[in-house]
């Protein structure tokens, strides 16, 4: 087992919030091989977009950004974010966490990037022993898969063998429908 004290703040912030919400990117990884695999630079969460009200809420005195076309502007209380907006961040003193608006339609976890993709809501979030819940590594690595940066490639490598089967499939056909071919692919297969 690893520490929990680089996003145990978060976890204590958050785990209140009532509606379902995630650890994402590099962390999530982290926490599904159980230890820490490489140095992050931030620590980012999923929350759904149908609850971006509530975590507006569930933060009073935070101050609330999102990016628009790659530039930071605040986040008015009263505002409603759609797509194509999904990257935000909430601050306090010398807190801040980047919050990720997933796509949610009923009980499915839906890829904003092709809402062909989706994943039943219960395999789309998972929870470590301590109750920490984090995204699952097939939905982070399709994420990371986008940019192939060094650290993607890496957190792949990292995981891509821990996966079970179903993951790995899932993975696999979802890589085949957003790219038709991906370098990640012919690992998926093994």
């Amino acid at each position: 087992m690893f520490s929990i004290e680089p996003y145990a703040s978060v976890f204590t912030t958050m785990k209140g919030f009532n509606k379902p919400w995630a650890i994402a990117g590099g962390w999530a990884i982290d926490l599904f091989l159980g230890k820490t695999t490489r140095e992050h630079s931030d620590i980012e969460i999923v929350v759904f977009r149908n609850d971006q009200i509530s975590i507006l809420e569930y933060l009073s005195g935070w101050e609330f950004k999102k990016v628009v076309g790659g530039k930071i502007e605040p986040w008015g209380v009263d505002e409603r974010l759609e797509l194509p907006v999904h990257e935000t961040y909430a601050e306090r003193l010398n807190e801040k966490i980047e919050i990720l608006l997933n796509e949610l339609e009923g009980k499915e976890w839906v890829y904003r990037r092709d809402p062909r993709i989706r994943r039943e809501l219960s395999k789309a979030i998972m929870k470590t022993t301590n109750g920490i819940p984090y995204l699952r590594p097939e939905i982070t690595l399709l994420y990371k898969s986008k940019g192939a940066r060094p650290k993607d490639d890496v957190d792949f490598e990292n995981t891509f063998s821990r996966l079970d089967f179903e993951q790995r499939r899932w993975l696999q056909g979802s890589l085949r429908i957003v790219y038709g071919e991906h370098p990640w692919i012919k690992f998926l297969k093994k």
